[in-house]
């Protein structure tokens, strides 16, 4: 999609009014879902929040157009990272404009998409669409897809389904047909304190947290062999541990350690199995040496977070329609990860497109350009016209390939 510098934006004052909410994950996002259900309903559109078990905390779902077929999903989670211990020159909950770029927290990941999206909401309304277009937006993407769970469960259980998802992460407005999935888990080592001077005969909760940290090193090794798919960077599962705390004086055994892991996995592939490696390792060839010193010893696993990966087909019509749009010849993929792979799971055919670049994303003084706003813009525009042509089920229509 060609770009020229605009001279003004639709959705400005719509992205700096949604920067000014402070959503970090840890904080509640309803202040700016009422903001948002409030402008939704004046403009007539009906909407349905999914709330956490807290209620503290909501996703928005709603329609525009007939309710008798399925639609396009616009997607976007509500949450951002947090902006305190970065670096920031400039108001992280406040919009700034410099140079034709706009400064804040979410403003690239992901607020200026949803900004876009809630700005075309009149036009939505006005036009006669032939396929509905659908809102989703959610909480805690950003710590573990969390939001959109429930509320995909409520859209499966709907006699009518969306036909297809677009969901708005920044991609430089690229087609993205493809991510990795992940699986974090905590591992908790305890082991049995004393004086360092009789280390022989403690059972050292860091000796043995070193242990299977070495162990998952073997295995992504041995992963970074066993599959390779071209299409991602880097081309194979991956795994890593980020984090790892224990002891607590240098002449003392350390009676408890913890570490933290991650794999990023190919699409195809079941993290999973990696899990149960780790865990038949700690069960089979550590507790008994373990517990040989100390009967109370013990390794424990726990999910963090987990999402599967997105692998969209590239003749899939959703996928065709937005190459359509935005003149590109191929899908691409990423290597962050999104909600898709969850829509796809629930049977919802998804594409990534949006906005901005993940580089700008997650950093002090996260900014998005002018120029990117735009193109979102002109992508929604052209979107919005082919969903009101007479002939536009035609898009959907999985028989012409």
């Amino acid at each position: 999609m060609s770009e020229s510098a605009p001279t003004s934006i639709r959705s400005r004052a719509l992205i700096e009014r949604l920067v000014g909410f402070n959503t970090v994950s840890r904080e509640s996002n309803l202040a700016l879902i009422g903001f948002i259900h409030s402008y939704l309903e004046s403009h007539g559109v009906e909407c349905e929040l999914h709330f956490n078990e807290e209620r503290n905390k909501a996703s928005l779902f709603a329609t525009i157009g007939p309710r008798d077929r399925g639609g396009i999903v616009l997607s976007g989670h509500t949450d951002v990272v947090p902006a305190d211990g970065q670096r920031w020159t400039r108001q992280a909950f406040q919009l700034t404009e410099e140079d034709g770029r706009l400064y804040g927290r979410g403003t690239t990941d992901m607020k200026s998409f949803i900004a876009a999206v809630l700005s075309f909401v009149p036009d939505f309304v006005r036009m006669d669409l032939r396929i509905p277009v659908h809102l989703a937006f959610s909480y805690d993407e950003e710590i573990g897809c969390l939001g959109v769970r429930p509320l995909l469960a409520a859209i499966g259980s709907r006699a009518v389904k969306p036909i297809a998802c677009v969901i708005g992460e920044p991609t430089e407005m690229r087609v993205v047909s493809g991510h990795k999935g992940k699986l974090a888990m905590r591992c908790q080592v305890h082991g049995s304190e004393g004086h360092s001077a009789y280390a022989p005969y403690g059972v050292n909760a860091i000796e043995y947290a070193a242990k299977l940290v070495t162990r998952l090193a073997q295995i992504g090794e041995r992963l970074a062999t066993a599959e390779i798919n071209p299409r991602f960077d880097p081309p194979f599962n991956t795994l890593q541990t980020g984090v790892i705390s224990g002891g607590r004086a240098l002449n003392m055994i350390p009676g408890d350690c913890h570490f933290d892991f991650e794999v990023r996995a190919l699409p195809l592939f079941d993290p999973q199995c990696v899990a149960d490696e780790i865990c038949d390792y700690a069960e089979r060839e550590l507790l008994p040496e373990m517990r040989k010193k100390s009967a109370a010893s013990d390794i424990s696993f726990n999910l963090l977070s987990s999402y599967p990966g997105l692998d969209s087909a590239d003749d899939l019509p959703i996928v065709r329609l937005l190459k359509l749009i935005t003149g590109a010849q191929h899908a691409e993929t990423v290597s962050y990860g999104t909600e898709g792979g969850l829509f796809t799971a629930a049977d919802i055919p998804t594409v990534v497109c949006g906005p901005g670049s993940m580089a700008q994303g997650h950093q002090p003084d996260e900014f998005i350009t002018v120029t990117q706003v735009a193109a979102c813009e002109k992508f929604l525009q052209q979107l919005v016209e082919m969903l009101c042509k007479t002939d536009a089920n035609n898009l959907f229509d999985s028989s012409d390939k």
